[in-house]
């Protein structure tokens, strides 16, 4: 089952990993390298923060993604293109329900053959 779930999560990042990467680095807000440093900065922070003070779980591509944004705002409000930033958080906000309407039908799937 662990070696399962390992193949899942390596598949998902080969598969979508280098979009997504795509997307937060010239897409969202076309990051140089200091403001590459700066973002990689500050959520390292607020996860060490979250993990270790608070002891809280917390997402990382939720928070890289806001440092990138919040960095791309600090040069000007219209830097950052808020209408790709609107689409990944409604891809947030989806994928809760989308994943556990799959789960429900999968376990009652699997339900009714057993």
């Amino acid at each position: 089952m662990t070696l399962a779930c390992a193949a899942a999560l390596s598949l998902g990042t080969y598969s979508g990993g280098l979009r997504i990467m795509r997307t937060l680095g010239r897409r969202v807000f076309p990051l140089d390298p200091p403001h590459g440093f700066v973002a990689e900065s500050v959520a390292s922070s607020v996860l060490y923060v979250t993990a270790f003070a608070v002891k809280a779980p917390i997402s990382t591509t939720h928070v890289i993604t806001a440092a990138i944004m919040g960095v791309g705002a600090t040069r000007r409000l219209s830097a950052v293109r808020w209408g790709i930033a609107r689409d990944i958080v409604l891809g947030w906000v989806l994928t809760f329900p989308a994943a556990a309407a799959v789960s429900a039908a999968v376990f009652f799937g699997i339900s009714a053959l057993t």
